[in-house]
């Protein structure tokens, strides 16, 4: 993940997902671009076309709100991306502060004794820190229940649990940059794009949208191998004591059958609690005879 020009990479990325007809364009002429050329960009945001591209190459480093607010108006950009926008041209100053990366012991009991709801705890690079019995019971068809987006992308798991993975994987990719904008040096999240560029050509075109979403709620059709299909509802809230962490919790409409599978997810949690651990045989023990 590079920075030398990200605020033109961000602008290439998303002129390039709109359509000439979506700006009120014409577009019977012959096209070497995907979406938007820089010129119709620049007409579109009521500026020149030397300084937009000059914008786009990195060249001009104090653009006004004024022209942050029309160029975002001219890629339909949603709140989210506009802020990403104005983040990256306007950069706060750089601090020394980090991601809290420990579950503390508070929030833990909270999620732990008082959440019998599925819940988990993730932090920018969307590394599950913490979940409760519940909530391990709903991941436990995976592999490892580490990160969201290795789950999603690498676990050949994801595609059966999330029914529509398409929506899934491009809500978390678009989570992820919006969830680690705060912490563009955190090196933990670098590695997490690093390993899913190199591993997941899925991840790797998402990433290249630049598409920027928190994702703070959401409902998601769901399926797990002991009690079926689900649908259910998640919030996302963010730790106050623990800049950087959000608690997820997974909820279902009263009545309905997800509910139904809700409770038997915490059976399943309780039972798995409460067994006893397995038996082990030495291989080298020789058998007692009567």
């Amino acid at each position: 993940m590079t920075r030398a020009n990200e605020l033109g990479d961000f602008l290439r990325a998303r002129r390039d997902l709109i359509h000439p007809q979506q700006a009120g364009l014409p577009s019977h002429t012959s096209r070497r671009v995907k979406g938007l050329r820089r010129e119709e960009v620049a007409l579109l945001a009521g500026v020149s076309t030397d300084y937009y591209t000059r914008l786009e190459q990195g060249r001009e480093r104090h653009p006004s709100e004024q022209v942050l607010g029309a160029v975002a108006r001219a890629l339909h950009l949603d709140d989210a991306a506009a802020a990403h926008l104005f983040r990256l041209a306007q950069p706060a100053p750089r601090t020394s502060a980090a991601p809290v990366t420990t579950v503390s012991p508070e929030l833990s009991r909270l999620m732990n004794h008082f959440l019998d709801l599925p819940a988990c705890i993730v932090g920018p690079a969307l590394d599950i820190l913490a979940t409760n019995p519940s909530g391990r019971q709903l991941f436990s068809d995976f592999a490892r229940i580490d990160n969201q987006l290795r789950m999603v992308f690498l676990d050949p798991v994801g595609r059966r649990f999330y029914q529509d993975w398409e929506r899934a994987a491009r809500g978390m990719v678009s989570n992820l940059r919006a969830q680690a904008a705060p912490y563009p040096d955190d090196p933990r999240v670098a590695q997490v794009i690093g390993e899913l560029c190199l591993h997941s050509p899925a991840f790797a075109d998402l990433w290249a949208r630049y598409e920027v979403r928190p994702c703070t709620s959401d409902d998601k059709p769901l399926w797990h191998s002991q009690v079926g299909e689900m649908y259910l509802h998640y919030e996302s809230f963010t730790v106050a004591s623990a800049p950087g962490q959000r608690l997820l919790v997974y909820s279902a409409e009263p009545g309905t059958p997800s509910a139904d599978a809700l409770v038997l997810l915490r059976t399943l949690a309780d039972d798995a609690r409460t067994a006893p651990p397995p038996r082990t045989v030495s291989r080298t023990s020789t058998p007692r005879t009567t």
